[in-house]
């Protein structure tokens, strides 16, 4: 039944741009976890949320080839910049393609390497974070970028539900570390959030006045 409502909800949502669709194929021919990509009902809800957010310095932690990334540039309003961070260098010809092919290349940065080094390099401040990397370093990140969001910022963070393993019985360490994370936001006084159920768990975080 899921997978049925998945399916109805991918239907009657509007497909961004053409490109993605030639992403997403690309991204499942060429890589070995074609999993990770966004795809197109989570890449809306990003595009949607930023267009209401309309954020001046955005920031996404986990290029992958690049899906999240265009469907947040495309939400972002005139001037507005998104830094992207991706661990991979072998990705980056790929993202860098579609970057250039749908003609957002200008509202992107994308930097290469380890973003615990490169967050605290940059020295911004955010009114929109999307993190889709390491679920170990969610904790790390939470607490390097909470302060940095300006107030009405969100967080957003990607699979938090952890294929729904966390409200099983489950004792692994993946999923213990997911669960200690939703908890962490979840009893931060300064944010308001929630867990919506879209593909495999999205975490939304605002930042309070």
């Amino acid at each position: 039944m899921q997978k049925k409502i998945n399916a109805y909800c991918e239907a009657h949502t509007s497909l961004l741009m053409p490109e993605l669709y030639e992403l997403e194929r690309e991204t499942h021919l060429r890589t070995l976890s074609p999993q990770m990509i966004s795809g197109k009902l989570q890449g809306h809800l990003l595009s949607l949320l930023t267009s209401l957010a309309k954020p001046k310095t955005a920031l996404e932690i986990g290029t992958f080839t690049g899906y999240s990334t265009l469907c947040i540039a495309m939400g972002l309003p005139n001037g507005g910049v998104l830094h992207t961070i991706e661990v991979n260098p072998e990705l980056a010809h790929i993202s860098r393609k579609y970057f250039e092919k749908t003609g957002l290349q200008d509202r992107i940065v994308a930097h290469i390497g380890d973003a615990k080094k490169i967050i605290p390099s940059l020295g911004l401040r955010y009114d929109l974070v999307f993190m889709d990397a390491a679920k170990f370093d969610y904790p790390v990140y939470y607490e390097m970028l909470v302060e940095s969001l300006n107030p009405g910022g969100l967080l957003i963070a990607d699979n938090v539900l952890w294929d729904g393993k966390v409200v099983s019985k489950a004792n692994d360490a993946d999923t213990l570390n997911m669960d200690a994370f939703n908890k962490l936001v979840h009893n931060d006084a300064r944010v308001e959030n929630m867990i919506l159920p879209v593909r495999d768990g999205v975490m939304v975080a605002r930042k309070l006045d």
